[in-house]
């Protein structure tokens, strides 16, 4: 069996990645890694709270391994914040790293180069499946998620704070990817089959925020087919309860 790190967002993708990765006997799963926004105690595009992504690490019962990055960062200063973290995992045994990601080859491809240079595998279990049937697959094996943040310029705010649920996918625009690969939109999974218990959470206000893209903008490959300059995101906080 492998020991792989896994990377962690919090979000649908990584909890069916997960999900999976967990299944038979191929992987050990050493922790999940997730980059927070230092100044905040957030992850990024997400929005989620550092202290509900460590009550769902506890709830599935594995260690969180956060990386807190400046709030301004580059993709140079990224990757060696990322670098340095893996070469502690890889100390202790950890040769893979597994991601959620479906269909955006020059991530993909940017992730495999980053851990070319620290002699590690990249591992993806959704790789290439359709979002479509992983929206269902999501849904029919009993996870629970609410989508925590939109892009504005893709979709209408009252789709913040919904319930990723078969109705939130039959009221989506025909151009928003199901999952929301390109960045349409991010959730906070709660519940289901890797979790012991549920999340406990409270839902805050839905706060705007604008941002203009950056050619060297660590999110630049969500972002992929954006053409609005200056997008505003809105955002729903979560508190623990």
């Amino acid at each position: 069996m492998k020991k792989v790190l896994f990377n962690w967002s919090g979000g649908k993708d990584s909890s069916l990645a997960l999900y999976h990765a967990l299944q038979g006997e191929r992987y050990i799963v050493t922790g999940l890694l997730t980059s927070f926004n230092g100044a905040n105690s957030r992850v990024s595009m997400h929005g989620t709270r550092k202290n509900l992504v460590e009550e769902q690490a506890r709830n599935i019962g594995l260690e969180l391994h956060p990386l807190m990055l400046p709030e301004q960062v580059g993709m140079e200063e990224y990757d060696a914040f990322m670098q340095q973290a893996l070469e502690k995992h890889k100390k202790k045994g950890v040769r893979s790293y597994i991601f959620g990601d479906i269909f955006l080859e020059d991530l993909r491809a940017y992730r495999e180069q980053q851990l070319q240079k620290v002699d590690m595998e990249a591992i993806f279990p959704l790789w290439q499946q359709s979002t479509e049937q992983l929206a269902r697959q999501f849904i029919d094996v009993g996870f629970k998620a609410v989508v925590v943040s939109i892009n504005g310029s893709k979709l209408d705010r009252s789709f913040v704070g919904r319930e990723y649920d078969s109705q939130f996918l039959a009221d989506l625009p025909a151009e928003v990817d199901p999952c929301g690969e390109y960045g349409e939109f991010h959730t906070f999974v709660y519940d289901g089959p890797i979790f012991d218990t549920p999340v406990s959470f409270q839902r805050g206000e839905v706060v705007a925020k604008t941002y203009e893209q950056q050619d060297d903008d660590t999110h630049s490959f969500q972002q992929s087919g954006n053409n609005n300059p200056h997008p505003t995101y809105f955002y729903l906080d979560l508190k623990s309860k």
